[in-house]
């Protein structure tokens, strides 16, 4: 086999090179990704590895590693170093003495015991050694020896990126944690998902659900999803135009803080809510979508791609603002807005390019405030440093957007699923821009996202309690 000078090489050693005493030796300190990583390949989620409030309650007083991810140590020597490739495992015996914490440093010794020479077979005592010099686990183990002699260059492990869907949902739940549940009125909840997506966020301590539609269906429904409606208000409506009205009537009053959507169409809930002079605030209606994205660094909030299909100059003034002002709520401080295009550069025969660059003028001229703005930006050198350098973008949000404004809903719409579907993110989502939060969820999406949804709805709805009570004392 050929290799070029610059390519790192791995040797085995051979059954006839090795001798009685010979020994090897490897490193390795634990992290809590290497655990994590264990578990999603093993399958063994044992909450002593994975859950820090029971592992301390219990008798390893703190999150320890898999036992057998020390044991793949002696196994990795083996199979890569010593005697390396052509190794074949006949038998291992081990005992574990110490629990492995995260930063422990292990140093994992394999000595030459004895060597069968008919069977070509060599016996090996293993020593799994942590750095305070205490031995973590020992044994033995019986290897069938390479015989001939092989030169590789060295293969490097896949990378595992890590991304757990469940601790972010619990992270984004913490952030409402102390603030009381909202009610909020669920528009025409008539089927399973809807349904039981208003009862998991009522169950999670984040809404009141109240029930608008007809009421015979919904208890059905209940009955056949084993959904629970004991103590649920049910306000019974013929159809779900009406149950649209009657939801938009009871925000416009201030007898619920939040709309959810049911099972009923986008336009006829926001038609509803346009008819209420009370609902307006004077500025355009638009969508947020929140992303937690496996291979970036931090949420990532995308509008508008569900509400305004071609949206104006002015209309998308609004539509950045409300994402800077929800970005705000959510803890960005200043939120970095990168308007999106399909190139860097203003060219005259893309129309959000010419868009992009006004938006950034009127930013500097205060007429969207709170944020910083940049564009146009490609996706690329919206969300990547490196691309940005290699296009030599000097810019503060080039690589580090905290909002992708899209030029319109279809592009928006395509990004935001192939974020979903083929990047594994997590989406949730809300209409802002009336008096009252509407979380606007959909038919495909899951439990998890319709509670993530509510608890955005939450932080929004106890954000407007906020200003409407400073607002008063003024």
């Amino acid at each position: 086999m050929n290799m070029t000078p610059t390519e790192e090489v791995v040797e085995n050693v051979t059954y006839d090179e090795l001798f009685v005493g010979q020994s090897a030796r490897l490193l390795r300190t634990l992290t809590l990704a290497d655990i994590q990583a264990f578990a999603a390949v093993s399958g063994d989620t044992n909450p002593a590895h994975l859950d820090p409030d029971y592992a301390n309650a219990s008798l390893t007083h703190g999150v320890v590693a898999h036992g057998m991810w020390s044991g793949a140590l002696i196994s990795a020597l083996l199979g890569t170093q010593f005697p390396g490739a052509g190794t074949i495992y006949l038998e291992q015996m081990l005992r574990f003495t110490k629990p492995v914490r995260v930063g422990d440093t292990l140093a994992v010794t394999v000595t030459v015991l004895s060597k069968d020479d008919a069977k070509k077979i060599v016996e090996l005592d293993c020593q799994v050694v942590n750095q305070k010099g205490d031995r973590v686990l020992y044994g033995t183990a019986r290897v069938l020896a390479p015989t001939h002699k092989v030169r590789l260059p060295r293969i490097h492990a896949p990378h595992i990126q890590l991304f757990d869907p469940e601790a972010r949902f619990k992270d984004l739940l913490a952030m409402g944690a102390d603030m009381e549940a909202v009610r909020c009125a669920v528009v025409h909840p008539c089927d399973i998902g809807s349904l039981s997506g208003a009862m998991d966020a009522a169950r999670y301590g984040l809404l009141i659900p109240v029930l608008i539609g007809p009421q015979d269906r919904i208890r059905l429904l209940a009955e056949e999803g084993g959904i629970d409606l004991s103590g649920v208000e049910i306000i019974s409506v013929e159809h779900s135009h009406a149950a649209a009205e009657k939801a938009a009537e009871l925000a416009a009053s201030g007898n619920v803080e939040v709309l959810m959507k049911g099972s009923l169409h986008t336009d006829e809930m926001i038609h509803a809510v346009l008819k209420q002079a009370k609902l307006r605030t004077g500025r355009r209606m638009s969508h947020v979508f929140r992303f937690d994205v496996p291979l970036y660094s931090k949420p990532l909030l995308i509008t508008d791609a569900a509400l305004n299909i071609h949206p104006t100059l002015a209309e998308k003034v609004d539509i950045i603002q409300n994402a800077i002002d929800f970005a705000r709520i959510m803890g960005v401080d200043e939120p970095k807005v990168a308007i999106l295009s399909a190139v860097e550069t203003v060219n005259p025969n893309i129309p959000s390019t010419l868009d992009a660059a006004a938006l950034c003028k009127m930013a500097e001229r205060g007429q969207i405030t709170g944020g910083i703005l940049d564009g146009p930006l490609a996706f690329d050198n919206a969300i990547s440093s490196e691309a940005a350098e290699i296009k030599h973008i000097q810019s503060v949000v080039a690589g580090h957007a905290d909002i992708l404004a899209v030029p319109d809903l279809e592009s928006g719409n395509m990004l935001a699923k192939q974020l979903e579907y083929l990047a594994g993110a997590s989406g949730s989502g809300l209409v802002l821009g009336a008096r009252v939060p509407i979380a606007l969820t959909s038919r495909a999406d899951g439990p998890m996202n319709r509670v993530a949804s509510a608890l955005l709805a939450k932080l929004a709805a106890h954000h407007a309690r906020r200003a409407q009570s400073r607002a008063l004392r003024k």
